[in-house]
């Protein structure tokens, strides 16, 4: 039998099963969910080879769940292989980027369209709420050193993917659920690098008046200006994100 501990619940688990805050997981899920969330927030660099010794001493974990959360990586395309000599975080290129973000609108857009035609009341109450935690999430962010524990960036990035799981929950798809949150980490590991830098800030943007924008035409069950706003919104995070990303040094990029 696998070796199993217990891990605290993310937001949306709890929203799933509120009864109980915490969780028993794998060890292997356990560094899954680690090395993913690294992958995805740069601490781990695009192209770095991923060798076992490495993660063993990185995560205090043997190595039969390493391979086996190697192999889950692999299958999302977060992780390539390198023949006989094991694996290293995929690359990042414009090219990869921009094709991630429009397969993004495609799936997001269908699934947000199903879900304004099935959503009913405790879906737009959920759908409120996960909006209203997102403003506060940011504000406490904004706080900086006063803010009490639990406002970090982890936090508002918490927050602000529920707000997007929560505008296509009732689609009624689990394939267009399961893609999403797929697309939606491939994204994610070109935005959560470049908030690091100093550049992101000086470009002109209201964030949060778009998620407003999206949460009042989604209430209002205004299936096409929605999805015309999702996918503005989508398109305008990669070119910030293109023009933060082509400061960096290169080697971390693969051309096509």
């Amino acid at each position: 039998m696998k070796q199993r501990v217990k891990v605290a619940k993310t937001e949306a688990a709890l929203q799933v099963d509120g009864d109980k805050a915490c969780e028993e997981i794998t060890l292997a899920e356990q560094v899954y969910r680690q090395l993913r969330r690294d992958i995805i927030t740069g601490q781990i660099a695009a192209g770095q080879p991923l060798r076992l010794e490495y993660l063993k001493a990185r995560y205090g974990i043997s190595f039969s769940p390493l391979r086996e959360a190697l192999n889950r990586l692999h299958s999302e395309r977060l992780v390539v292989s390198m023949s006989s000599r094991g694996f290293r975080v995929a690359p990042i290129s414009e090219d990869e980027m921009w094709d991630v973000i429009e397969t993004r609108i495609v799936i997001d857009c269908e699934a947000l369209r199903r879900s304004l035609a099935r959503g009913d009341e405790r879906w737009e109450g959920q759908l409120v709420a996960s909006f209203h935690a997102l403003v506060e999430a940011r504000e406490r962010r904004i706080a900086g050193a006063n803010a009490p524990l639990g406002s970090g960036p982890e936090d508002l990035e918490e927050r602000h993917q529920d707000f997007h799981r929560s505008l296509i929950a009732a689609c009624g798809s689990r394939w267009l659920l399961e893609l999403s949150d797929q697309l939606y980490a491939q994204t994610e590991r070109y935005r959560q690098p470049s908030l690091r830098d100093e550049n992101y800030s000086k470009f002109r943007r209201d964030v949060g008046a778009e998620h407003r924008q999206l949460l009042d035409a989604a209430v209002a069950k205004d299936s096409g200006l929605a999805a015309g706003l999702l996918a503005r919104h989508y398109r305008e995070t990669g070119r910030m994100v293109r023009h933060v990303l082509a400061l960096a040094t290169p080697e971390c990029f693969e051309s096509r």
